[in-house]
């Protein structure tokens, strides 16, 4: 783990190296008044990629108007959007590296496969969390098939690497291939949070996941500061909030933060800070955080977002987690955090509709069809006439398996 600015030469130094890191480095800038950009480079595929590495060093430190210094590199592997994120953070925490008026930054360019867009509505089954200064595991989080896939900036980030944890994570923004899975990014709380939105709102973030709120005003704060960074960069883009109720507080006040914001797609809960915060032991039954959790649903429904569960945190047993999840879905939940890729199938699995409730679903959809088709206003389905919510409801049951028989593999 780097340990920030050092004392020698006022160098600055990030990153990760040792046996067990892998598509990582780290870096060492070390400032100097004349000699121009001097590389130095320990790596695990020098003889292919040496040379391409030094060039991006340097051309690193030209993109920051950094001029003279020794960049030294110790490479397990590293992508280019890694590389070139621990290289800005390196030199940013170099003493008078960086002039603080400039402010620059070092982008990879914006992928083709990071443009793509999202829907307030979309499904979200599924959200995998990944810690924020840990590449090795964003590298293929997409191939999972998530609904969606949250960089994390808080509680998984040390407080002593959240500067690189959010260059690493916008260059991840603009590099990594996340297969279609919604782009999300858990802020840290207060300022700091806003200063977080400052580096990752410009690259195609879908969702921002507000945590620990308590506060209506949390929530407003973090939607004004986002509408400033878009107007401020030209951009015409919807970026949408997720709270996370994680308190006692936070619980009781669950509607008014669900309708805090025009742009909050769901509400979420957090239930280790929430059983920490009313002095329980979470329990596998949850007879705890019934309440509580009843509360996010009813809250999400009346605003009209969705609600989405708390993660399950055994990852060796996967029958609690199917349990967990038809649990959650009995109580009206739509999705579930996950913290292993191994945990989405079974999610996935256990929110698909039953027979029985597809068949009831697309019986009340065909019966809606009709009575539009009919010029009539009202629907019934054999006696019984249909409400709209209920029509509603029986849209999403029926394109949820359309959603999942696309998902499924051929037969063979």
């Amino acid at each position: 783990m780097s340990s920030g600015a050092d004392d020698r030469k006022g160098a600055g130094e990030a990153g990760r190296r040792g046996p067990g890191v892998r598509s990582d480095c780290w870096v060492r800038f070390t400032p100097a008044g004349s000699g121009g950009i001097d590389v130095t480079l320990e790596s695990k595929v020098e003889p292919m990629y040496g040379e391409s590495i030094r060039q991006l060093a340097r051309a690193a430190a030209a993109g920051l108007n950094v001029e003279h210094g020794r960049i030294e590199i110790e490479d397990a592997g590293a992508l280019p959007f890694v590389l070139m994120a621990r290289i800005e953070a390196a030199l940013r925490r170099a003493r008078g590296a960086l002039r603080e008026a400039d402010h620059p930054s070092y982008l990879p360019p914006l992928e083709p496969h990071a443009r793509y867009p999202t829907t307030r509505d979309r499904f979200r089954r599924s959200r995998l969390y990944m810690p924020g200064n840990e590449p090795k595991f964003m590298l293929n989080a997409g191939l999972h098939k998530p609904d969606g896939v949250i960089l994390d900036l808080e509680d998984s980030v040390a407080l002593s690497v959240k500067d690189e944890a959010r260059l690493l994570v916008r260059n991840a923004l603009r590099s990594v291939d996340f297969c279609g899975a919604e782009r999300m990014v858990r802020i840290n709380q207060g300022e700091r949070g806003l200063e977080d939105l400052e580096f990752v709102i410009p690259h195609n973030v879908h969702v921002i996941l507000v945590p620990k709120v308590e506060d209506p005003e949390q929530v407003r704060r973090v939607e004004r500061r986002i509408g400033e960074i878009l107007a401020r960069h030209h951009i015409d883009q919807t970026v949408y909030l997720m709270p996370i109720i994680e308190s006692a507080l936070g619980a009781i006040r669950a509607y008014e933060i669900a309708t805090a914001g025009e742009t909050i797609c769901a509400l979420t809960i957090g239930l280790e800070d929430y059983t920490a915060d009313i002095g329980a032991q979470r329990t596998a039954e949850g007879r705890e955080s019934f309440w509580a959790r009843s509360q996010v649903v009813n809250a999400a429904r009346a605003a009209g977002v969705q609600p989405i569960d708390t993660v399950f945190s055994d990852i060796a047993d996967m029958e609690g987690l199917r349990r967990a999840v038809l649990e959650a879905k009995g109580l009206g939940f739509d999705g579930k955090g996950c913290i292993h890729p191994r945990q989405i199938r079974v999610i996935h699995e256990a929110f698909a509709p039953a027979p029985a409730e597809l068949e009831k679903a697309r019986r009340i959809v065909e019966a809606f069809e009709d009575a539009q088709a009919r010029g009539l206003a009202a629907v019934s389905l054999g006696s019984k006439m249909i409400d709209p919510p209920v029509v509603k409801r029986a849209q999403r049951i029926v394109a949820l398996a359309e959603a999942m028989a696309d998902e499924a593999p051929p037969a063979r």
